[in-house]
C-alpha cells in the first residue's frame, strides 16, 4: 500500500505537520528525505531497511558515497541532498553561536562542537575565536594527526588567534576513540597555549574534549 492511502494521521509528513519532527521516528524522517520508496517497498519500508542495513540514522549518515551509493534505491542525488542537509545544519548552529553571547549558551556550543567533530577519524585540534563580548569570530580546524593525536604548536595558534583579532578563545579537539578523559599531553598543552596566548592578551576561557555523543569541559573540571 503506498503512503498515500495510509490514513492522514500515520502519513510521515502530515504527523510532522500535525505533532513536530520530535514526534516521527528515525524511518519516518528518513522516509520524507526519501520521499518515495521503491517497487513494491513504500519510502517507509525502504527507510526501515536501509537504518537495520546501516545499522541507524548517524551509521547511516557518516556514510562515503561509494557506501551510500550503493545501496537500492539511493544514489548520488541522495548523497549530495543529504551532505548539504548536514551542512545546513551545521551552518545554521554555528550562525546562532556568532550572533549571541557563547558564554550564555553553553550547550548550543557543544551540539555544534559535537555534530563538527565527533565523527572525524583522526585527531583535529581547532579553536573558536572570540571577540570581546565573547561572540564567535571564527571556527578554526588548525591542526590534523594520526588516531592518536596531533601536533600543536603554540606559535600557529598565536598567530591565528592575532589575524582574526581574537580577544579570546576557545580550544577544542576531538579524540576518536570516543573517551573524553583528558591525557596529560591535553593537560600539558592546554597550559603551553594559555602560557602563549596571554602574551597577545587573548585569554583561553575553556578547552574542550569531544568524545562520541558527549564533551568534556576542562574549565568545569577546574583544569584550566
Amino acid at each position: 500500500m503506498a503512503i498515500s492511502d495510509w490514513p492522514i494521521s500515520e502519513q510521515p509528513r502530515e504527523k510532522m505537520l500535525a505533532l513536530g519532527p520530535m514526534a516521527i521516528s528515525d524511518a519516518e524522517l528518513l522516509a520524507i528525505f526519501l520521499r518515495t520508496g521503491v517497487k513494491g517497498r513504500s519510502a517507509v519500508d525502504l527507510a526501515r531497511d536501509l537504518l537495520q542495513q546501516f545499522g541507524g540514522l548517524r551509521q547511516l549518515l557518516d556514510a562515503d558515497k561509494e557506501e551510500f551509493c550503493s545501496n537500492h534505491g539511493l544514489g548520488v542525488a541522495k548523497f549530495v541532498q543529504m551532505q548539504a542537509a548536514l551542512e545546513m545544519s551545521r551552518r545554521h548552529m554555528l550562525e546562532k553561536l556568532v550572533n549571541g553571547d557563547v558564554l550564555a549558551s553553553p550547550d548550543d556550543t557543544r551540539r555544534y562542537l559535537l555534530l563538527r567533530m565527533r565523527d572525524y577519524k583522526q585527531e583535529v585540534f581547532a579553536c573558536l575565536f572570540l571577540d570581546s563580548r565573547n561572540r564567535v569570530i571564527k571556527f578554526e580546524e588548525l591542526f590534523f594527526g594520526t588516531i592518536n593525536g596531533a601536533s600543536v604548536h603554540p606559535r600557529e595558534v598565536v598567530k591565528s588567534g592575532l589575524s582574526h583579532n581574537a580577544a579570546a578563545a576557545i580550544l577544542v579537539h576531538n579524540h576518536p576513540s570516543g573517551e573524553t578523559r583528558p591525557s596529560d599531553a591535553d593537560k600539558c598543552i592546554t597550559q603551553r597555549l594559555k602560557d602563549a596566548l596571554s602574551l597577545v592578551d587573548i585569554r583561553v576561557l575553556d578547552h574542550i574534549i569531544v568524545g562520541d555523543g558527549e564533551t568534556l569541559s576542562f574549565a568545569e573540571r577546574g583544569l584550566l
